[in-house]
């Protein structure tokens, strides 16, 4: 019976909060072009197979961590305008290869992989 308990303390453990604070360790390949806060939301687009993967402005929040902008809720041209020096989201995707196209009322995105 000794195992079990040993088992079930390893089980329930608790990691400490600096274990939980932590950010995850960066990939073997960080894009120099993408912004850290999005370097999650890259490498799960980087990742997919599927030629289109569509998420909700629910989902892309959670893999960012903070909410998205007013804009991005807005305006299209958030999703598909030219990226400026001030706010390089867009590079996210791009760097996946990916193009995006949101639906606004619907609140999601397509992100085509580029040919």
């Amino acid at each position: 019976m000794r195992w079990l308990r040993r088992t079930w303390a390893a089980w329930k453990r608790v990691p400490p909060a600096e274990e939980l604070a932590a950010p995850p360790p960066p990939s073997r390949h960080q894009p120099a072009n993408v912004p850290r806060q999005y370097w999650a939301f890259h490498e799960y687009l980087e990742h997919r197979y599927a030629q289109t993967v569509v998420l909700t402005f629910r989902d892309i929040e959670a893999l960012l961590g903070f909410a998205l902008p007013t804009a991005a809720r807005n305006d299209r041209a958030w999703w598909t305008g030219a990226v400026t020096s001030a706010d390089r989201h867009a590079e996210a995707w791009a760097a996946a290869r990916r193009t995006a196209t949101p639906n606004l009322a619907a609140q999601t995105v397509a992100f085509d992989r580029a040919p």
